[in-house]
């Protein structure tokens, strides 16, 4: 990897703490994470964005306050939506595998940011209901799932549209930077 390449993804982790930053507290708190992992990977491509979500969630584990509500540490992951951290990883890889296979299309981006986002739910969910059951007791699947992922469907997938947008203009300004 270039040094340019590393520094790009260095501020896409960073762009990612200030939109964690940008928070309405809820029980799964409102976000623009989910954006600034999407516009990483429209952006840098798969590969880089995976590499700065990772950055991103490394700055968090040690303690510094990256995530919403300026929180940090280790604890973050032990919570109820540490596996809905632990998800944006699995969004930018699975944009990554798709791009790998399949390019770099617009219809590429959003089809595996969906996936990518349903596997983030589908991880985040399970996590939040398997630590509330062995902390408080049984969860409904449809409880949490009201609580934690159907609010959230409408305004990730205009996240999802607005990082298609502006990393389709981004990324031809960067594109040379990145490849020198």
């Amino acid at each position: 990897m270039k040094a340019k390449q590393l520094a790009f993804a260095a501020m896409m982790a960073a762009l990612m703490a200030v939109c964690s930053w940008i928070t309405v507290p809820t029980v799964v708190p409102f976000t623009l994470q989910t954006f600034a992992v999407f516009l990483a990977a429209g952006v840098l491509g798969g590969r880089l964005a995976s590499l700065a979500v990772g950055v991103y969630l490394l700055l968090g584990a040690v303690g510094l306050p990256v995530f919403a509500g300026f929180s940090g540490g280790l604890g973050s992951f032990a919570g109820l939506t540490g596996g809905y951290l632990l998800g944006f990883l699995l969004i930018a890889l699975v944009m990554w595998g798709a791009e790998a296979l399949l390019g770099r299309s617009p219809v590429v981006f959003v089809l595996s940011g969906l996936v990518g986002l349903a596997v983030c739910y589908a991880f985040g969910t399970a996590w939040y209901l398997y630590l509330y059951t062995a902390s408080r007791g049984p969860a409904e699947l449809m409880g949490v799932l009201w609580t934690c992922v159907i609010p959230f469907l409408l305004p990730d997938g205009v996240k999802l549209a607005l990082a298609l947008v502006l990393s389709r203009r981004m990324a031809p300004a960067l594109f040379p930077v990145l490849s020198r």
